[in-house]
């Protein structure tokens, strides 16, 4: 079972930044493929961001369209952490914002974090 914890969320006035981290309890973090989601009030959880492994695929990274050119998704297998770098925030980004991680066979996420409440205020 892989515990994954966020942190890093706060409220943000438009046009600020902010980095959120996920930490993950699993010693073989550096196989999985994390991913960030985000679910506003009313709305669907929707894919933010992801990243392959760094030995599998290279460290291939996805993004939303919502947020390419913002926000940055990296790893650090050594600290069992992935971050989020989110510029230029909107208030149309204020959601919960949850890490999640499964292995590079699987299409679906398996392990979820309790999520990170991100606000930009207008």
């Amino acid at each position: 079972q892989v515990q994954l914890v966020e942190s890093g969320g706060g409220l943000v006035q438009t046009g600020g930044s902010l980095r959120l981290s996920c930490t993950a309890s699993e010693r073989t973090f550096r196989t999985y493929v994390l991913g960030w989601f985000r679910q506003a009030p009313g709305k669907e959880r929707e894919f933010v961001a992801s990243i392959t492994s760094i030995t599998w695929r290279g460290g291939n990274i996805v993004y939303a369209d919502s947020v390419k050119g913002r926000f940055t998704i990296s790893r650090d297998d050594a600290k069992n952490t992935v971050f989020l770098q989110m510029n230029s925030l909107k208030p149309e980004d204020t959601a919960v914002y949850y890490c999640a991680s499964r292995l590079p066979v699987r299409v679906e996420y398996d392990y979820w974090g309790q999520g990170t409440q991100v606000t930009v205020s207008s």
